[in-house]
């Protein structure tokens, strides 16, 4: 497979995109403001006469082309591609152990696909058998999925592989959606918002507590917001339970990694240069684990990922990364004191003036460096209540033993960081009913001490605390 980057970056005539509106303040597309880091881009008076009142550009020529291209690299504004490659030029790939009446249940969904299909049978106790029009491949031995689908890749011939785990159903037409994006020659793996497969028992009118949260809040659901994929924004990777690659852009599955293979397969393909879209519009269905056990031993398994890749991907991988003046300030609001507000005040005003002056240009600078120095604060404060609760969670527990102010304290953090996230889970889907503030506290709790658990374990196996190293910038 590949190790270099895309031969060219030029986007075809008639592919579109489309500004997010968020990035213009009150529908004002001269000044847009957003991506990850937040930049702030001007668009000229050609700029503008490129664009449309909605804020869609269509690529026509040499000016609509580069003006499209920094807007989407930007992560300002998303792609709106017209066509793409058809199905017929797709292979789906099906790792699989031991799960028969998946691959069963998944081959009858991709049966009304014109797709070609391999199978690779990872070393399953009980030989697994496919229906006819399926290519079938199978190790003696249990080599991992990574391994697997590097295998399917290498028995497919067409150009686009889409990567199904045998406990996912896609649904409608997903794989159309998807294949759009490929248009840009720069795309090397799209994915779909991977959603909860609804398990209802016979006779009852809802599933579990275990369930609901499963579905919910599953780890490889990746959200409703489409977004431009990279490592160190809101959005660093996609799992490969469900993916389509690139066969030019297919870096390979690293396959003496076991868990977080996805990962690291997203952190080399950008590192090369290419793009990863992710796209909420395209649904697969996941068959998650229904019983409090399973859940939380895949979280803690997920967890010891975190030492493969620090050791791979240095800082990448640390568990909290802020700039000094936010972690400062951070800091100095944790101690819940007079001084510490004070602090923390002074340094929010600082952080705000240095803010106005870099968008000193813009129209409502001051309401602009205000609500971004509000979300940068609150984000680290996020920040730090994760990795106190999760990824320090043995070093708080210690804490807690010694010093009843730091107990008060920690579970004071632990009640209000979970009642933010669930209040901003509904805010960001507000279509999808939440459970219960009380019972999403409970699992969120229990979900951040199996991946803790996981993280430590990693880190001990691999005698390695990168994944344990927080990153402090200047910037």
């Amino acid at each position: 497979m590949t190790t270099s980057g895309p031969t060219s970056t030029v986007l075809p005539s008639g592919f579109q995109v489309q500004i997010d509106p968020r990035c213009a303040r009150r529908g004002n597309l001269r000044y847009l403001v957003g991506g990850s880091p937040m930049r702030v881009m001007k668009l000229s008076d050609p700029a503008l006469g490129m664009t449309s009142a909605d804020g869609r550009i269509a690529v026509a020529d040499v000016g609509t082309q580069v003006l499209a291209r920094r807007l989407l690299d930007a992560g300002i504004a998303h792609p709106r591609p017209m066509s793409g490659p058809c199905v017929a030029d797709v292979t789906v790939v099906i790792p699989v152990r031991g799960n028969q009446s998946g691959v069963d249940r998944l081959l009858a969904a991709l049966s009304d696909h014109e797709v070609s299909v391999v199978v690779v049978d990872d070393g399953s106790e009980i030989p697994i058998r496919v229906s006819d029009g399926a290519r079938l491949i199978r190790f003696d031995e249990n080599r991992g999925p990574a391994a697997a689908r590097n295998a399917g890749v290498a028995a497919t011939s067409t150009e686009f592989i889409a990567f199904l785990d045998s406990d996912t159903v896609p649904t409608g037409d997903w794989l159309t959606m998807l294949l759009g994006h490929f248009a840009d020659p720069t795309v090397a793996i799209v994915a779909p918002r991977i959603v909860g497969l609804q398990t209802v028992a016979a006779g009852s009118d809802s599933t579990s507590f275990v369930a609901d949260y499963a579905n919910r809040f599953s780890s490889l659901d990746m959200g409703p917001r489409e977004a431009l994929v990279a490592p160190g924004t809101p959005l660093a990777y996609v799992p490969s339970a469900a993916m389509v690659v690139r066969r030019t852009g297919f870096l390979s599955f690293d396959e003496s990694l076991r868990v977080a293979e996805d990962v690291d397969l997203c952190w080399r393909t950008h590192r090369a240069g290419w793009r990863i879209r992710y796209d909420p519009i395209a649904e697969v269905a996941h068959d998650h684990r229904e019983s409090l056990s399973g859940m939380l031993n895949r979280r803690r398994f997920y967890g010891t990922g975190a030492a493969e890749l620090a050791l791979r991907h240095g800082e990448l991988a640390a568990p909290l990364v802020m700039t000094a003046p936010i972690a400062a300030g951070v800091v100095a609001l944790a101690t819940r004191s007079r001084i510490g507000m004070l602090v923390a005040a002074v340094i929010a005003a600082i952080v705000c003036r240095n803010t106005m002056r870099a968008v000193a240009h813009v129209p409502q600078r001051e309401k602009i460096a205000a609500v971004n120095t509000g979300r940068a604060f609150g984000f680290g404060l996020l920040q730090v209540a994760a990795a106190v609760l999760r990824h320090y969670w043995p070093i708080s527990f210690l804490a807690c033993a010694v010093s009843r102010r730091f107990r008060v304290w920690f579970v004071w953090v632990a009640v209000v960081e979970a009642l933010v996230m669930w209040v901003r889970n509904q805010m960001v889907d507000p279509e999808t009913p939440v459970m219960s503030p009380m019972h999403y506290l409970v699992f969120r709790r229990l979900d951040d001490l199996a991946y803790g658990a996981g993280l430590w374990q990693g880190v001990i196996v691999r005698r390695d605390v990168g994944a344990l190293r927080p990153v402090i910038t200047r910037r």
